[in-house]
């Protein structure tokens, strides 16, 4: 029996070689943060999992369910009218607006949500002016929508995160065949009901998509929630974790959201499962636009204005005018030095993340076994579990192997060397590569597929190895993804917040945002949301200018 066992194992060694093997610890890399946050909630020290069910966890699963429907209904409805006015239709200022509408991807939800809670709450300079304007003492003189409630917290999120439904909308718009649409309003359509029956059909798949990144970004929205006073899934997980000192309640809390997020895309798959759309003509033509006259220009060009204003120039107009109050801040080293640090490991994750991802689908093509092509679905998972999960998962095994390798220098020299892993930059990197890697696994492998399979036989037969066939054959063709992975990475990198917070020790331009507009401190935290902004700014603009013409 034991000779069969080790037959099957030199046979199944012998298949998988180094790139076969390379991908699966990839792959095992990047899922094993969650699995450990799965583990610590089955056999946490103390199990809470009954005082939750009973008190805080309905309200956080509500909150939760609620903000993202909401806001993915929202976003869906911005970002895909925007994408057909754009590409269906020309009015005044067309061809600005449609890079202009990328822009509120440059500012963070949380800069967002603090920026409006500063202009509009009681002590802001909106309700002050109203006060003084018409004489009112108090609150109870007026009537003003409530800033720090769920409703608001809708608008803000929704006007912050369209854009990720409207770029793959426009980019399917775009490739929308004139024939199906001249066929719809040969049988009597309007234009209105070309969208609605044709137009909206054939882009479902890329907007259904677009909406579910927008709900699994509501779901890891963490400095939104708390400006806003909203109690979700993940402000419970920081409250379970560091003030009532769970792990394990924690855990389970984040495995709530896991299980919330693969029940919105099982029924996405479910949904769409029996949908197939063809083309049949030989040569499809693009969409020739229609051209606007009168109030429809106009009230087209305010459609696609407003989502600008709201999403992105008017937060960015109070962040400004908070920074111009608070110039000393410009001049602090710990300004520089946060900006520095958030620049490096944002580069840095974005290097290593798309590395990663080449090392994986180019291993999972070279390999004929399923186990190992089924690999790069599995490690998608990482960008639909919210940042906290990932700290989490990041942190406690991280922790223990600290605590493991400090001991283990104490007992051979008796020099406690304090922890050397937990806090530090490589933590928070390796965070942001598990959080980011489906972005650049599902890019490069879109652009591997693209690539004729021609070119690498031929380039065997003429003696190149694999490594040779990679960087001599493949990587040439697919630098354009390479390079759009990577920059989509770093600016989400730059942003992100939960990660963050939970396993590094010093301060970035995120982190030091929440930390001074958590103390209600809006104008010192200012100048560090304008770097976010202007750091981010420039990597949208090279994706804007970059797909402009595509």
């Amino acid at each position: 029996m034991g000779d069969e066992a080790g037959h099957v194992f030199r046979g199944l060694a012998r298949r998988l070689d180094g790139w076969c093997m390379l991908a699966i610890c990839l792959a095992i890399l990047v899922i094993l943060p969650i699995l450990s946050v799965v583990w610590i909630a089955l056999v946490p020290r103390e199990n809470i999992w009954p005082h939750l069910v009973a008190t805080t966890l309905p309200r956080y699963l509500v909150n939760s369910v609620l903000l993202v429907a909401s806001v993915g209904i929202l976003a869906g409805v911005i970002g895909t009218g925007t994408a057909w006015l754009v590409v269906m239709t020309r009015f005044p200022g067309r061809g600005v607006l449609e890079w202009a509408l990328l822009l509120p991807l440059a500012l963070p939800a949380y800069i967002a949500a603090f920026a409006m809670v500063d202009f509009l709450e009681y002590a802001g300079p909106v309700q002050v002016w109203l006060r003084e304007t018409f004489g009112w003492d108090t609150r109870h003189d007026y009537i003003f929508p409530a800033v720090r409630s769920r409703s608001f917290a809708t608008v803000v999120l929704g006007f912050a995160l369209y854009p990720y439904v409207y770029f793959p909308a426009r980019a399917v718009f775009r490739a929308q065949s004139a024939a199906a649409l001249e066929v719809a309003r040969a049988l009597g359509q309007s234009g209105w009901g070309a969208f609605w029956r044709v137009g909206l059909p054939l882009a479902r798949p890329a907007i259904v998509a677009g909406v579910a990144i927008v709900m699994m970004e509501t779901l890891n929205e963490f400095g939104a929630m708390e400006f806003f006073g909203i109690q979700t899934l993940t402000t419970g997980i920081f409250t379970v974790w560091l003030e009532a000192s769970n792990a394990g309640g924690a855990a389970q809390l984040a495995c709530v959201m896991l299980g919330l997020v693969l029940v919105l895309a099982g029924l996405e798959t479910s949904s769409r499962r029996n949908i197939r759309f063809h083309e049949t003509a030989r040569q499809m033509r693009a969409p020739v636009p229609t051209k606007l006259n009168g109030w429809p220009a106009v009230i087209a060009t305010l459609a696609c204005i407003g989502p600008i204003i709201a999403g992105f120039i008017m937060p960015l107009l109070i962040i400004a005018t908070l920074g111009l109050h608070h110039m000393g801040e410009w001049a602090e080293p710990d300004l520089w030095y946060a900006t520095m640090r958030t620049v490096l490991m944002g580069g840095a994750a974005a290097v290593l993340t798309v590395l990663a991802a080449i090392a994986l689908v180019y291993g999972a093509r070279l390999c004929s076994r399923r186990l190992v092509q089924g690999l790069i679905p599995v490690t998608t998972i990482g960008y639909a579990v919210p940042g906290a999960m990932l700290g989490l998962g990041v942190l406690l095994p991280l922790a223990w192997v600290d605590h493991l390798i400090a001991d283990s220098i104490m007992w051979l020299t008796g020099f406690d060397p304090g922890l050397l892993l937990v806090g530090s930059a490589g933590a928070v990197i390796f965070a942001y590569c598990v959080r980011f890697f489906a972005i650049a696994a599902g890019t490069i492998d879109a652009a591997f597929g693209k690539v004729s399979p021609n070119l690498a036989p031929a380039a065997r037969s003429l003696g190149q190895g694999r490594c040779g066939v990679l960087t001599g054959v493949y990587l040439p063709l697919i630098r354009s993804a390479v390079a759009t992975a990577g920059l989509l990475i770093f600016v989400d990198s730059v942003k992100e917040l939960p990660a963050t917070l939970l396993l590094y020790s010093e301060q970035t331009l995120a982190t030091k945002v929440y930390n001074r507009a958590s103390a209600e401190d809006f104008s010192g935290a200012a100048p560090a949301a304008l770097m976010i902004v202007s750091v981010s700014l420039i990597a949208v603009g090279v994706m804007a200018t970059a797909t402009r013409d595509r």
